[in-house]
Order: structure tokens, then C-alpha cells, then sequence
């Protein structure tokens, strides 16, 4: 009875007060009426903290919590005098005591919540803060998949992952690296983020070729197991994703097993950096299980107020303390604009709640925030300034300008070698001041400082070794019937032989590593294997390598990567060619009988005239007569090739013109235009027409004729080998054979070795391409192994194994009866001379008492010496002095020989005379 007559009373005073009130306040509102109508603003209002207090992310986000609601409410400038008030909640790690600790917030009335730092927890939470419409700004749930269309309430106020994997794989490929090994956490925020990563590669042609999943809370036997199998694969390029918390156990126990040394790459995400700044001063033994690993950070600009923030810490400050904070002004900044526009907060009850009223679980006790959706739409609209930089967001609720300082862990700490953004991609300049720039993240504009790698080594690690599992490669060869000398089985190790083979082998000679590998013969040997399925197989990864005769085809590239090609190809086409085309004497054609003869008598005739003129004024025509006829010969000949000043030649110049022009245009004439039994000139030619084509069996060419050329597939005739080749082109379409053969240049040049010139190339080629080994997509070999036949192609090796192996010659000469005349005539003329000399040579041997006489022409004879035989090099002195002085020697001694023998013959007289 008491307590009801206290009430009473009460109620009495209240109504007095309200009536007092009303009474006293009847002039305020007649003065100004419309003050009295606007919403007074609530003395405070709640704001939620979720996150995990013991954690290196919680330890430095609770404080910055509590730094930036005390800088808030001590600003008079923003609220207006509503107090900021943080109703924080430990999730406690924990996906269930998480979601337990949300339902007790929300019983609090807060508008908005902040939080939660674990990608897990905000999957459940979000469902929470979509029913009861209170915003959810999450400053350390970077898991890309918590998007707006599922989660409208959702907000992160961190960079997602999506941003940080690529830029991970921005990285990968600026390294060069193929294939990576992906280590992570086995939950929303480790699985989600390296699909994302995957993703990403791909665009670059990379890829993820293992995923180690580590279960959360793994002890030591667990990561050590997990590591043991990652170090038998190939990848040595390992991308670890992990928690904070723990994971430098992964580090450790890679330690232990030998996998932080030369040859290893290790790219750790954002956590490994939170670790170690938040462990700061960071131990000795810490550092050193971490040397040369690469580490992404969120990139923060410097400020004096980050300073002054960071200088109120002692220890364990991180770059999610500076999201917490920015958090917080975010959200208190909302508010403001939020009361300024004239709203209120006002909570009602949830229709779908109270139906599990009869429940032990007081879900009734939760309100939904009726104005949460313009609150959230107000939050979606700031642009403002904060300590991690530029606050506004996307369409897709991403904050704007993401960027990552790229870390190098290298002596006593990490280093910055430079930094990751979307506008501009790898660059060593700090992004806001790439911002004023249009964007650019072309591959020639990325740029990082050097590196140094685990072992400490700065050259970049290859990323990839042959894996330690005793698996050699398995090497594909095509078991072929025809044209052998490319590839083809071998009863001797490794099996396999070839020009292919042999190409393949030098190569992996210039490969810095060994190459354990088996070759494995792919066909029956009864016909050539379809090349298009030998590829498939290799896609199949039923094969690492094919290895032969393998045509580079741009339906193949899609599929599978093939080196730099080792030799070049291109289709042609053969038919056969009329053996009267083929005669050596082709080059008398031009011309008929008559003319050569009409041609030749004008010559002489014309020569004859110019003597008659020119030989009493020109001392060039004048001389005995067989001087003078050589002369007429030699003028009549050279008007063909000479001009001459005289101007009675000029009519007969004029005919020698025309004479040239026409023999050169009617040579020219049959040598080009090819009168072919199938009237095939060329590819064009050989569509229009509707004879049979010849192809090989298993290549390309028949694919490349029917959906490249539109030719009908009846028209097709596969060939097995050279026989079928030249016996279908000698059977010719009409006999059951084939008009003409398309195939590759390299087969062609053996068939026509072996065809006598009965068959020819017409046409140009209609394709250009190449024969490369086909490697499985994305192989890091095939990258070696093309650099390697370019060491064999620069240094010549290349072209020692193609004379090896096709030193094919199919030169078809019709020019062989010119050659003939010409060296017939060089050897007499030779003949002659030498005859000549060696006559010349024999009148100059000494007489007795006449030795002296050759020393004028060969060297001084030594003492002792009388009558020699012939010396080559006296013969050679010979052969090198002028005709001229020849002839005076000559002359010298017929004259002293018949002085000799006329004093000979007066001695001879006067002995005769004087005798009694």
C-alpha cells in the first residue's frame, strides 16, 4: 500500500510539472514555435566494440577504442554535446561465444556495432545486424566474400583481401613466377582470400598448383606433417595466409625443416607484419626464422597525428589500431550529420522475435534500430580525411584507394622496398602522389628496390625444382612411320631418336639443373599419331612434355605452353612439273635457231664494218692480220657488254639493247611460269579446283585445309609415308592419285630430295609458323627450355644438329649445259696456257756455255751446278714474268745461238783454209 501511494504521488507530481510546464512554456512557443518542434538531441548514445581481447589485433584495437571515443567527446565541435559511449564485448575467439556476445550488445540499444575483427564471426553476426537494421563496421574482417548484397548492414572499414591477393599476384608475376604453393588457414578468411588469390593468377597466367590447409589451432606435429608433403612438390614459391596469433609456428617449424634457405621464396600476407609490430621490439631468434621472406602491410601516410596516436602506446600498436580509431570518428562523424538532418533513434520490437517468446532464449528482449538504414546510408556518404588515409567508398562498399607497403625481412627488421596500390600497381614512389596521375599498371611500369632472399641471395630464386618424389618426366614422343630422321623409335637408350630428340637433349644440357625424365613412344607404329591428341594427352597430365615434330598452332597455345620454336615451318604445296621444263640447255630457248645465227653473223658483219673504218686511224685496229681479226672478234662481242664513243655504232647499239631486253624477258618467262601437269600455280589455284589433295596422316594440315580454307573433307586423301607421297602424285587425280600435296616445308624438303626433280613447291607459303616442344600450361620448364634453344640457336649448335641429321640438297639446276660449255672452255684455254708456258719454259733452259742466260729469269745458280732439270719453282718465276719479256728473252737467245753458230761456222773455215 505504501509503495502505491508513492507512486500515486509521484504521478500527481508529474502531471503538475507537465502542467507547469505547458503553462510557463505557452510564450517560448509563441515566440518561437519551431524550436520547440525539432528532436531534441539524446544526452549519449551506444556504440558497440566486438573483437577478441587477447589478440594481437584486440590488444591494440581496445585502446584506440578508448582514445578515439575520449577525442570524440572532448571535441565540442562534432555531436553537440551527445556523448559517445562504447559498449565493448569480448567474442573471445570464438565463432558461438561471438554471436552470443552480439545479442548482448544489441540488448543495449546501440546504433551501430564495431567489429568484429575475426572474418568468421562477421558471417554470423551480419545475419544479426540485418535483422535488428544496426550498422556493422568491421575494422579487421578483410574476408573479400562478406559483400553488400548479402550483408546490406555490413561495412568494412579495412582493405579487403580482395585488394591485398592482388596484389600478392602483382608481385608473383613482376618475379616471374609461374606456380605457387598456397598455405593457409582453414576457414572463411584463409580459404576465401586464396580463392581470390587464384583468382588473380590466373589473369597473369600463374596458378596455384598446391593448397595446404592448416586447421585452426594446429599444434606443432600438424604444421610439420603439412610443410614435410609441401616440400616434396615443385613449387618453392610459398604464399602463407594465416591468423596472427599463430603463425610464426609455420616459420618455425619451416625453419627446422631446412625450407628457409637459397632457392626458397616465402610471401606472408598482412598478419605477419601485425605480428611483428605488434611484438615489437621484435626478438633476435624471431628475426632469424624470418630472413628474406616478403611481407604485405596496409599503407598508412604519415602524419603528426598518427605520431602523437602511436606515442601513446607502450607497446603492441598495429596498423588495425589505426582502423579501430578511424572506426570510431567514422561512425561519430555519421551521427553528427545524422542528428543535424533532424533525426531520432527510436527502437521497436521485432515481429519475427516475439513469435519465440515461449522460448527459454529471450530473443524478444531484442529491438530493431528504426532508423539504421539512413544512419548506414549517411556512413556510405562521408568523404573525410582519417589516419589511414583517404575514408569514402565504392558502389561496392570498398573503401577507396587501396594500397600495401611491400616489406622485405632482411637483418634485424623489415625494410620497404616499395609499394602496392590499384591506381598504378608496383612502384617505389608512395601512392598519394601517384594519385594526381592517371592510372598505370602496365607491366613496364612496375618497379620495386631490390630484394634480399632467403639465403641471403639478391638474384631472384628460380621458384620451382624438380620435385623430391623420385617422379621423372614423362616425356611424350610420336611413334612415326614417315620421314624418321625427325623423330622415331631407337633400340638403343633412351629409346628414342631424331633431329627433335637431339634438340631436346642439348637443351637440357644448358639448364643450370638436372632433368630426370623417361621417354614414352605415343603411337602404334603402324601409322603417324593424330598430333592434336598427343597434345590432349599432355593436357590430360597424362604427359609432362611432348617432344618431336609438333607444329605450333594457335589452337594448341590455348592449351598447352610450347617453348620458342627450334625450327621454322610453314605449308606448301608440290605438284608435279613437265621433265621438258627441266632441260639444261634452257637458256638457248629464248631465241630460235635462225636468230642465234642471224645475231651472230650481224656480230661479225658489224665488227668488220668498225675495222674498215676505224683501222687507219686507231692504232688499237692496226697490227699483223691475225691481230687485226682477233680485234674485229673481240669489238663485235663487247658491244654486249660495253658502250663504245663511236658514232657509227650507235644504230647497232640500240639493236644490241633490244636483243638483251628480249632474251631476258623470254629467259625469265620460262623459268617462272611452270606449266604443271594439274595446272596447279599455287594454294589458290588448288581450292578452286576439285582434284584430290594429298595430306599426312596425323599433322595438321588436313584440320587447317577444311575449317581454315572451306575445302570439302571428300577431297582430303591421307598419305603415310615418302612412297605413298610420290606414288599418288605420279598416279595423278585421274589415276586414283592426288593433284598436288600440302604439307609442312621440313617434310617437303626430304620428298624432294628423293623426287628427281619430278615434282616442285609452287607457290609461296600460305602459312608461317614453327615446331616447338608442348609443355603442360603454366610449366616454368618450358620458360628454361625456350631460353636454352636460343643459347643453342646463338651460338650455332642448332645448325650443327640440323646438318646432322637433314642435310637434305634438292637443287633442280637447268642451267647445268651452261655451266658445262663454260668450264669446258675455261679447261682448254687453261690447257693451252699451260703449254704454252711450259714451251717457254723448256727454250729457257741453259745450253752448255749458256747457263748465265736463265739466271735472268730464275735464281743464280749455285756453285758446282751444270745442266739441271726442271725445278716447279724456276717454273713458277716463269709463269709470273711478262709475255713481253718472255718473247725479248727468247728473241736474245735465238740471236746469241745464231751468232754462236756462225762464229762456229768461220772458226770451222779458217781451221780449213790454213791447213797445208
Amino acid at each position: 500500500m505504501m509503495i502505491r501511494g508513492v507512486s500515486i504521488a509521484l504521478l500527481c507530481v508529474f502531471v503538475l510539472l507537465v502542467v507547469t510546464q505547458e503553462c510557463t512554456g505557452k510564450n517560448v512557443l509563441s515566440r518561437n514555435s519551431s524550436s520547440s518542434l525539432l528532436p531534441q538531441r539524446p544526452s549519449s548514445v551506444n556504440v558497440g566494440a566486438l573483437f577478441t581481447y587477447d589478440s594481437f589485433i584486440g590488444r591494440a584495437a581496445k585502446p584506440a577504442f578508448k582514445a578515439a571515443m575520449d577525442d570524440v567527446n572532448a571535441d565540442q565541435t562534432i555531436l553537440n554535446g551527445t556523448k559517445l559511449n562504447i559498449v565493448f564485448q569480448d567474442s573471445n575467439c570464438s565463432g558461438f561465444i561471438g554471436t552470443m556476445g552480439a545479442l548482448q550488445l544489441m540488448e543495449t540499444q546501440v546504433v551501430a556495432a564495431i567489429g568484429p575483427q575475426s572474418s568468421g564471426i562477421a558471417h554470423m553476426i551480419s545475419y544479426v545486424a540485418n535483422e535488428l537494421h544496426v550498422p556493422l563496421l568491421s575494422f579487421a574482417a578483410t574476408d573479400p566474400t562478406l559483400s553488400s548484397l548479402q550483408y546490406p548492414y555490413f561495412l568494412r572499414t579495412t582493405q579487403s583481401d580482395y585488394f591485398q591477393m592482388h596484389a600478392v599476384a602483382d608481385f608473383i608475376s613482376y618475379s616471374g613466377w609461374k606456380q605457387v604453393i598456397a598455405i593457409y588457414v582453414d576457414d572463411e578468411y584463409g580459404r576465401n582470400g586464396i580463392t581470390i588469390l587464384s583468382d588473380a593468377l590466373a589473369k597473369k597466367r600463374s596458378k596455384i598448383s598446391y593448397k595446404a590447409a592448416i586447421t585452426p589451432g594446429a599444434d606443432y606435429t600438424s604444421i610439420e606433417s603439412l610443410l614435410v608433403s609441401v616440400n616434396m612438390k615443385a613449387s618453392r614459391v610459398y604464399v602463407v595466409h594465416v591468423n596472427p596469433d599463430s603463425g610464426l609456428n609455420v616459420f618455425t617449424v619451416a625453419k627446422s625443416l631446412g625450407m628457409m634457405g637459397n632457392g626458397y621464396v616465402w610471401i606472408a600476407t598482412d598478419w605477419l607484419p601485425t605480428s611483428l609490430d605488434s611484438m615489437e621490439p621484435v626478438d633476435s631468434e624471431t628475426m632469424d626464422l624470418l630472413q628474406g621472406v616478403v611481407a604485405f602491410r596496409h599503407y598508412t601516410p604519415e602524419s603528426s597525428t598518427k605520431r602523437e596516436l602511436k606515442g601513446r602506446w607502450k607497446n603492441g600498436f598495429n596498423s588495425y589500431a589505426l582502423y579501430a580509431y578511424d572506426s570510431v570518428w567514422l561512425l561519430a562523424r555519421a551521427l553528427d550529420v545524422f542528428f543535424k538532418e533532424h533525426n531520432t533513434i527510436t527502437f521497436s520490437n521485432d515481429q519475427n522475435l516475439t513469435k519465440t517468446s515461449d522460448s527459454s532464449i529471450q530473443l524478444s528482449a531484442l529491438s530493431v534500430f528504426n532508423e539504421g538504414e539512413k544512419l548506414l546510408e549517411i556512413i556510405l556518404g562521408m568523404n573525410h580525411t582519417g589516419l589511414t588515409g583517404r575514408i569514402q567508398f565504392d558502389a561496392e562498399r570498398n573503401r577507396l584507394n587501396p594500397a600495401y607497403e611491400v616489406l622485405n625481412i632482411a637483418g634485424t627488421g623489415p625494410r620497404r622496398v616499395g609499394y602496392w596500390s590499384n591506381h598504378s600497381g608496383l612502384s617505389v614512389v608512395t601512392p598519394e602522389t601517384l594519385y594526381s596521375k592517371p592510372p598505370n599498371t602496365s607491366t613496364a611500369n612496375q618497379r620495386l628496390y631490390g630484394i634480399i632472399w632467403p639465403g641471403e641471395v639478391t638474384k631472384p630464386p628460380r621458384g620451382w625444382v624438380f620435385p623430391n618424389n623420385g617422379k621423372p618426366l614423362k616425356i611424350a614422343v610420336p611413334n612415326r612411320v614417315s620421314y624418321k630422321d625427325y623423330v622415331s623409335k631407337d633400340k638403343n637408350p633412351p629409346g628414342v631418336r631424331g633431329f627433335c630428340v637431339d634438340v631436346f637433349e642439348a637443351a637440357l644440357e644448358l639448364l643450370p639443373y638436372p632433368v630426370p625424365r623417361n621417354y614414352i613412344l605415343y603411337g602404334d607404329g603402324k601409322k603417324n599419331p593424330s598430333y592434336n591428341n598427343l597434345t590432349n594427352e599432355v593436357v590430360a597430365e597424362n604427359f609432362d612434355v611432348a617432344v618431336g615434330d609438333i607444329t605450333i598452332t594457335t589452337n594448341r597455345t590455348r592449351f598447352v605452353d610450347f617453348t620458342q620454336p627450334f625450327i621454322e615451318s610453314g605449308l606448301v604445296v608440290v605438284a608435279p612439273v613437265k621433265a621438258a621444263k627441266s632441260s639444261p640447255w634452257s637458256f638457248l630457248k629464248p631465241f630460235t635457231i635462225e636468230m642465234w645465227a642471224v645475231t651472230g653473223a650481224f656480230f661479225l658483219f658489224v665488227g668488220a664494218i668498225v675495222w674498215i673504218l676505224e683501222h687507219r686511224f686507231n692504232h688499237e685496229f692496226r697490227g699483223p692480220p691475225r691481230r687485226q681479226l682477233i680485234t674485229i672478234f673481240w669489238f663485235s662481242f663487247s658491244t654486249m657488254f660495253f658502250s663504245h664513243r663511236r658514232l657509227v655504232l650507235i644504230i647497232w647499239l640500240f639493236v644490241v639493247l633490244i636483243i638483251n631486253s628480249s632474251y631476258t624477258a623470254s629467259l625469265t618467262s620460262i623459268l617462272t611460269v611452270q606449266q604443271l601437269t594439274s595446272r596447279i600455280e599455287g594454294i589458290d589455284s588448288l581450292i578452286q579446283s576439285k582434284e584430290p589433295i594429298g595430306v599426312q596422316d596425323g599433322t595438321f594440315a588436313r584440320n587447317y585445309l577444311v575449317n581454315e580454307l572451306n575445302i570439302s573433307p571428300h577431297r582430303i586423301v591421307p598419305l603415310r609415308d615418302e612412297e605413298h607421297y610420290l606414288s599418288a602424285l605420279q598416279l595423278g587425280p585421274k589415276a586414283g592419285g592426288v593433284a598436288a600435296i600440302v604439307d609442312e616445308l621440313p617434310y617437303i624438303e626430304v620428298l624432294l630430295t628423293n623426287s628427281n626433280c619430278k615434282y616442285r613447291t609452287v607457290g609461296q607459303e600460305f602459312t608461317r609458323t614453327g615446331w616447338g616442344f608442348a609443355f603442360q600450361r603454366d610449366s616454368p620448364l618450358a620458360v628454361d627450355m625456350s631460353t636454352a634453344i636460343l643459347q643453342l640457336s646463338e651460338e650455332g649448335e642448332l645448325e650443327k644438329i640440323h646438318r646432322k641429321w637433314l642435310n637434305y640438297k634438292h637443287e633442280c639446276s637447268i642451267f647445268w649445259g651452261l655451266f658445262l660449255i663454260c668450264g669446258i672452255t675455261c679447261f682448254i684455254a687453261l690447257s693451252v696456257f699451260f703449254w704454252r708456258v711450259f714451251w717457254q719454259y723448256q727454250r729457257l733452259l741453259p745450253d752448255s756455255g749458256d747457263e748465265e742466260r736463265v739466271c735472268e729469269v730464275t735464281e743464280t745458280p749455285r756453285s758446282g751446278r751444270g745442266l739441271r732439270a726442271p725445278s716447279f719453282k724456276e717454273l713458277i718465276k716463269v709463269v709470273d714474268t711478262k709475255e713481253a719479256e718472255i718473247k725479248e728473252m727468247l728473241k736474245q737467245k735465238s740471236s746469241k745461238k745464231l751468232k754462236s753458230s756462225q762464229s762456229g761456222a768461220g772458226s770451222s773455215h779458217s781451221q780449213r783454209s790454213d791447213i797445208p
